[in-house]
């Protein structure tokens, strides 16, 4: 599997706070089947996060992570607001770029409102050379409330990613039945851990994959998707989903 959203890097957002946290989350990665994990810090006024920074954490955990026999491959990457993506320019964009993909990038989708300006901000994104991924709408009430809100966008291009704990149940009813509903309506193309510690934010992509109950959707959200996205292709079309998701409901 590929994981294109993590907070593993240590000590520059809400992730870990050193690298042997860093290293923890990597084992379970590791032994739940992940090859590849995208570090994707916050990019936001609270976590102002420098490219540099994290290139310089990437090569840091990539290091120990070899050091320690761990077998997974940490790609680089940011976890961008969106009144943050609009104004950084091109060549910070491009070193946030999802993945090592210069040219995709993981815009935060809030948690709470409806940004009225997402389709303007998304297209002026695409007229700068950029496709677009949407992090955990799934978790926002407004989507809960009517998850078709999403089809335009994912209509005019933009690819949607909803959080492993989200699509297994831990992280509540509301986000379990809006990650139903969002891939019964193929409005969601992969599944990320989004880990920030072994705990609640743990991995948990196998759980999530389990939780889709049919393997060829589920290994089209967790390694199809995410492996031509990286590769800067189309993806390949959606599998028939021949069942409804069997979710775990807390």
């Amino acid at each position: 599997m590929i994981d294109l959203h993590s907070h593993v890097l240590p000590g520059v957002d809400d992730g870990p706070p050193t690298i042997e946290g860093s290293l923890e989350i990597l084992e379970a990665a590791a032994e739940d089947g992940i090859a590849r994990i995208a570090a994707t810090p916050h990019v936001r006024d609270d976590y102002p996060t420098e490219p540099a920074t994290m290139e310089r954490l990437v090569d840091e955990v990539n290091a120990a992570a070899r050091e320690e026999g761990i077998p997974v491959e940490v790609l680089p990457g940011g976890e961008l607001a969106l009144g943050h993506a609009i104004v950084l320019d091109d060549e910070t964009l491009r070193r946030f770029g999802l993945g090592g993909n210069p040219s995709l990038l993981l815009l935060e989708f809030p948690y709470s409102g409806w940004p009225l300006d997402l389709r303007d901000l998304v297209f002026r994104l695409e007229t700068r050379g950029y496709r677009v991924v949407l992090a955990h709408p799934e978790r926002n009430a407004d989507v809960q409330a009517d998850p078709e809100q999403l089809r335009p966008i994912v209509d005019a291009g933009v690819y949607v990613q909803l959080t492993a704990a989200s699509v297994d149940g831990r992280l509540g009813r509301a986000s379990a039945s809006a990650s139903s509903a969002l891939l019964d309506a193929g409005l969601a193309h992969l599944i990320a851990s989004d880990a920030h510690a072994p705990a609640i934010r743990a991995i948990g992509m196998s759980a999530a994959a389990e939780a889709v109950g049919d393997e060829a959707l589920a290994r089209w959200l967790t390694h199809d998707v995410p492996a031509a996205l990286l590769a800067g292709t189309t993806p390949p079309p959606r599998p028939a989903q021949r069942r409804r998701l069997r979710l775990r409901r807390n």
